[in-house]
Formats: structure tokens, C-alpha cells, sequence
């Protein structure tokens, strides 16, 4: 009985290999009405001129062409430059994920490794030809319509930046790679972890998620790693720590970047031996954990300025994503408030709110600096204090702006606001020691640091 598959769209192969090109070209050709194939990217710009393309598959690597330490990021930039819709698939060796990675941070459709699985390849293919046909309807980024995540929350919005985040979470989510997750104070980046487990193959397994900020040097050991009976005084049973927690499922370090320095060996020893030795025993635990790490300083940063380890860094930074602010993308800020507007009218019992225009407008004017976090209390203020079916501009307490720097304070917060900040800034970061400066301890410097979102 003959296949009768219905063939449709044209493809275009870019790959120096010649016998890769002629394996695609029968492959492709049962499931495309038009393959074609250059040995050669200098022709690309051309043929897309000359033909009605869909699909590139476009490979990262070329014997010979523009010398920029990647050719098919160079050409993946060429085409989106030509063509700012087209969708390309980058075809590479195993080896060069990370710069795959790269390139779907870039705009590129998907990635395919060497040697290919014939079905994922084709299915790959046939899913960014369905896009492309979606994109000249005006119906932009089909997969992306669920703005909300319904099992873990998290928000994706409809901001160009944020629909290529979704799409690399997608791809890397699936693997086992260690992810750091860095962004600015409540962006969403604990919520970005449990949305990126609950895509995982570890999603029947448990998220633990622990504030590194928040443990006490003195309880590092013995959260992490757990301890036996009488380890030290109030040890009075055996208590497993948060690596073995996570056995099988994921473990969070969020605010990574606040671990202290001597305190890092530590945790690279667990992740380099993928085991861990409770505190008062000496036998090693083998554990299997996905690690998902955030923060919102600066790790390299760090590493030049002898606060944070270069190898612990390399360790958790297989792939790393970075959540933009909401200023960077405005045309979110009104579907979010329009979520919180409804949650929180469920919550207090008021009436469906809608908003008008000005609000909207003066909504995405904000700069918002603490972010969907500050938006979130924003509106759930504005919901408690309403009366009627619509807010407008003068129903939202808008955050005021921040004390200029070396303006007097007039109240004990802004005082103590500008003591830590000034401290923060001296210290460049460093914790243990804005603590000593100022005569608190680490755990109480910290809460105040969440409050004041610095």
C-alpha cells in the first residue's frame, strides 16, 4: 500500500557536508515539495531572495567563510536581518549546544544535534513549517498562547523576549543539565525553577527549594546535607537534609550568589561526587538531583573580585537564563495586572475590574524597579480600597521613587535604607561583611534586604 502523504513547503539545507546533504535530501523530499541544499551559506541571502523558503536548517559550523568564532550564528543573524519571520533550524554537533542555545536566545526556531534521529528531525521540521505558515495569518507564536503556566504560575506574556525565553525553558528543560536562572528582585525566578521542574522528566519527583541567603553559616551542613544522631546537642534523631529531599526531583539554591566563599567548597564537593556525607557520619549518600540555581547578582562579578568560585560557577552554569525586568517588556504589564486584578477580586469578593485606558498607559510608563512583585502589591492595594466596576489612574498607590542619593532622611526606614544601601555599595555585596559594618547579623541583614528590595 503507498504512503499518500501529503507533501508541503519549501526547505532549504545549508550544510558543507555533501554526503549530510545528500541523506537530507532523500529524507526530506517525502515530506517537503521543495528541497534545497547548499554546500555553501555565501548563496543563503540569495536564494531566500529567489525562492518562496519556509524552513532553513542551517548548520553551525563551515569549513571555510565568515570569520566570527561561530559562521551559523553569523547567518542566523543574516537571515533574521532578510527575514525577521523565517524560521531556522540550526543543525549541530553535540559539542556546540551551548552556542545552539545561544542561537535560540537569537531568534532561531529549534536545534537539532548530529547525528539526527530521523523522526525528531522531521518533526522538528514540519512543527517550524507549521509556524511559519501561522506567522504570514498574523497569528503570531501559536504555542505561546497559555500566558499563564496552570500548574506552576508562571507568566510568559506575549513580549517577543519572553515567547524566546518559553522556547529555550522548553528545549532544556527536558534534560538533566544544571540551570542558573539570574534576574533582577521579582522577576519570577523561583517560579521560573518549579515551571522548568514541571517540565522535566523528574516532575513526579519533589522540588526542594532552599533560600541560601536564609540558612545560617553554623546550619549549612546540617540543612543540606542532614545529620545523624548526636551530631551536636539538639541532634536527637537522624535527619535527612535537603540533598536527599530532592533524590530523584530537582533542588532550588535560590540567591545562590549569597552562599559564603568558604562555604562553596562545600557544596561543589556534594555536586562534583553527587553524594553527600551527614553531619557526625562518614558515610557518603549518593543522591540524584537536577540543580536549578538563581540570583540576581553578578557571579562573574564575583568570581574577579575573589567572592565567588570560578569552578562552583562552572558547575551550576551548564545553561543559563536570564528573566527579563518588566520595564524591558511593557506590552505585559496590562495582561499581568489584568491577572492580579482577577485574583484578587476572588479573593476579597469584589466585582469583575476592568481598566481604563489612562490606567493602562500609566501602568506601562512605570518602572516598576521591584518588579511583578511590586505590580502584584500594587494591584492587590488598588483591588482592596475600590469601590466600583473600573480603576483608574488615581485608584493605584504608584511606588514612589527611591531617595536620590545624599538626600537627608527624614524617617528611621529611609535611614535605615540608606545606611544598608551605602554599605551594600561599599562592600560590593559581600554579606558577612555589610553585617559586621553595621552591627547585625547575617539572617537579620538579609530580611531587611528583602524588604527594602535592594
Amino acid at each position: 500500500m503507498k504512503n499518500h502523504r501529503v507533501k508541503r513547503g519549501t526547505i532549504l539545507v545549508v550544510d558543507d557536508s555533501k554526503p549530510i546533504l545528500a541523506a537530507l535530501r532523500i529524507l526530506l523530499e517525502a515530506y517537503f515539495e521543495k528541497v534545497i541544499t547548499l554546500a555553501s551559506p555565501n548563496q543563503i541571502l540569495a536564494t531566500l531572495r529567489e525562492e518562496n523558503i519556509n524552513v532553513v536548517l542551517l548548520d553551525m559550523n563551515f569549513s571555510t567563510g565568515i570569520n566570527t568564532g561561530n559562521e551559523g550564528l553569523f547567518w542566523l543573524s543574516e537571515i533574521k536581518k532578510a527575514k525577521a519571520s523565517m524560521q531556522v533550524v540550526l543543525f549541530t554537533a553535540y559539542a556546540d549546544i551551548d552556542l545552539a542555545v545561544r542561537g535560540i536566545k537569537e531568534g532561531a526556531t529549534d536545534f537539532i544535534v548530529k547525528p539526527w534521529d530521523n523522526n525528531k528531525l522531521i518533526e522538528t521540521l514540519q512543527n517550524a513549517y507549521e509556524l511559519s505558515l501561522s506567522r504570514k495569518k498574523g497569528d503570531a507564536w501559536p504555542t505561546f498562547r497559555q500566558v499563564v503556566s496552570r500548574e506552576s504560575g508562571m507568566f510568559w506574556g506575549e513580549s517577543h523576549v519572553m515567547q524566546q525565553l518559553r522556547l529555550l525553558i522548553e528545549k532544556v528543560a527536558i534534560t538533566d543539565a544544571n540551570i542558573l536562572i539570574t534576574g533582577e528582585n521579582g522577576t519570577g525566578k523561583e517560579m521560573l525553577a518549579r515551571e522548568i521542574h514541571l517540565l522535566s522528566n523528574r516532575k513526579k519527583g519533589a522540588m526542594v527549594a532552599v533560600d541560601m541567603g536564609a540558612i545560617t553559616e553554623t546550619l549549612f551542613e546540617s540543612e543540606l546535607f542532614g545529620h545523624v544522631k548526636g551530631a551536636f546537642t539538639d541532634a536527637r534523631a537522624d535527619r535527612p537534609g535537603k540533598f536527599e529531599a530532592a533524590n530523584n526531583g530537582t533542588l532550588f539554591l535560590d540567591e545562590i550568589g549569597n552562599l559564603p566563599y568558604h562555604l562553596q567548597a562545600k557544596l561543589l564537593t556534594a555536586l562534583q561526587n553527587r553524594s553527600i556525607v551527614r553531619v557526625g557520619s562518614n558515610m557518603p549518600v549518593p543522591v540524584d538531583i537536577r540543580l536549578i540555581s538563581a540570583t540576581n547578582r553578578e557571579l562573574r562579578d564575583m568570581v574577579d573580585k575573589d567572592q565567588f568560585r570560578e569552578d562552583l560557577l562552572y558547575r551550576i552554569n551548564t545553561i543559563h537564563v536570564e528573566i527579563p525586568p518588566l520595564r524591558e517588556r511593557p506590552e505585559d504589564i496590562v495582561s499581568l495586572t489584568e491577572i492580579f486584578l482577577a485574583k484578587y477580586a476572588n479573593i476579597y469578593g469584589k466585582p469583575t475590574l476592568v481598566l481604563t485606558n489612562h490606567a493602562k498607559e500609566k501602568l506601562k510608563a512605570q518602572p516598576w524597579c521591584g518588579n511583578i512583585r511590586e505590580l502584584q502589591h500594587t494591584v492587590e492595594k488598588a483591588v482592596i480600597i475600590s469601590d466600583g466596576h473600573t480603576l483608574d489612574v488615581g485608584d493605584f498607590d504608584f511606588p514612589k521613587k527611591k531617595e536620590a542619593p545624599g538626600k537627608e532622611a527624614t524617617t528611621l526606614e529611609e535611614m535605615e535604607y540608606q545606611m544598608i544601601k551605602s554599605a551594600l555599595d561599599k562592600y560590593d555585596g559581600n554579606l558577612s561583611l555589610v553585617a559586621n559594618q553595621l552591627g547585625i547579623s547575617r539572617q537579620t541583614l538579609y530580611n531587611k534586604i528583602k524588604r527594602y528590595n535592594l
